[in-house]
């Protein structure tokens, strides 16, 4: 497969990844009126086009880690595990289970290497895996904590600059691990063993788009049904993702933002009362992380055998 249709392909992920990820970032702010969303957008777009330049550690995760993609196989394997995610996110969204980018192709990535024959790291997906079901148990034990912090501490205009604190640290950790699997793909399609400037504008322009096209129903889950909302619950989410996440990336392990936002969700409602949190809701969203990774996993590696069988 050329270059110019791998290249095509990896910017369509950045796109659907914005449409994807966008509105969990900006879900939990929605209503607090000091971000207002376009300009939510443009913080998350310069983000994800500068920290990938001063740290490119969990894209490194994905490139190299799960599973090794070097040459014409390399990007045969690129290619189906790219198709396979964007096939089960869609399929899930579809019947109302909305799921994780970054679960499907770190499933669809490791199922093609194996479907392809290619070496696969099986201490590091199962680091992956590990990390991944951590975070957002870790993500809704800091809100209950953060939460009891914020609530003595904050009301008023100070809420309101606890939020922008919040979304700046939330948008620096998605740059820093779970938009990483954007120019990780990139640098797979192109061969490349870091993100470069061009690469990385790139990557931001296409998110800033799908995020922008996903605005009218950004956070319409995350927002609504995993709790009744209010603003200090948000601004709790997002200081608790934030730092499990930008702690996850130090380790170069990649997890889902919209996880971590949703377990932090849930520690936010169950510092009200555990009645506070709309628990089946929670989980039909943990159904769908759960069956997404083997799922994409399964699929990516049928369609690899496949290939590889009638191409052999």
């Amino acid at each position: 497969m050329s270059a110019v249709a791998l290249s095509s392909l990896a910017g369509l992920f950045a796109i659907v990844t914005g449409v994807n990820d966008g509105g969990a970032l900006l879900a939990t702010g929605l209503k607090i009126s000091s971000i207002p969303p376009l300009a939510g957008v443009l913080v998350m777009t310069v983000m994800v086009a500068l920290v990938p330049l001063l740290t490119h550690q969990v894209a490194t995760t994905f490139t190299t880690g799960l599973a090794s993609a070097e040459g014409p196989s390399g990007q045969g394997v690129l290619a189906v595990a790219v198709l396979a995610a964007l096939a089960v996110v869609a399929i899930l969204n579809n019947r109302g289970l909305p799921t994780s980018l970054t679960l499907a192709i770190v499933g669809a990535l490791t199922g093609a290497g194996l479907g392809w024959g290619l070496p696969v790291s099986g201490g590091t997906v199962l680091f992956v895996l590990v990390v991944a079901l951590a975070a957002p148990f870790v993500g809704a034990l800091l809100a209950i904590l953060v939460r009891r912090w914020l609530i003595h501490r904050t009301h008023g205009r100070m809420l309101r600059q606890w939020h922008r604190a919040g979304f700046t640290l939330q948008c620096l950790a998605y740059a820093a691990n779970d938009g990483q699997k954007m120019p990780a793909v990139f640098m797979l399609a192109l061969g490349l063993y870091a993100p470069p400037l061009s690469v990385c504008l790139i990557v931001a322009v296409l998110f800033g788009i799908g995020a922008l096209y996903g605005l009218p129903r950004a956070g319409r889950t995350l927002s609504r049904t995993i709790i009744a909302s209010h603003p200090l619950d948000g601004v709790t989410a997002e200081l608790a993702s934030g730092a499990a996440v930008v702690g996850c990336a130090a380790i170069g392990a990649p997890v889902s933002m919209t996880q971590t936002i949703a377990g932090a969700l849930v520690g936010a409602g169950t510092a009200k009362g555990s009645g506070r949190v709309r628990w089946h809701s929670a989980t039909k969203i943990a159904l769908a992380w759960t069956l997404t990774l083997p799922v994409s996993g399964l699929l990516a590696a049928t369609a690899a055998l496949v290939i590889r069988g009638v191409t052999a």
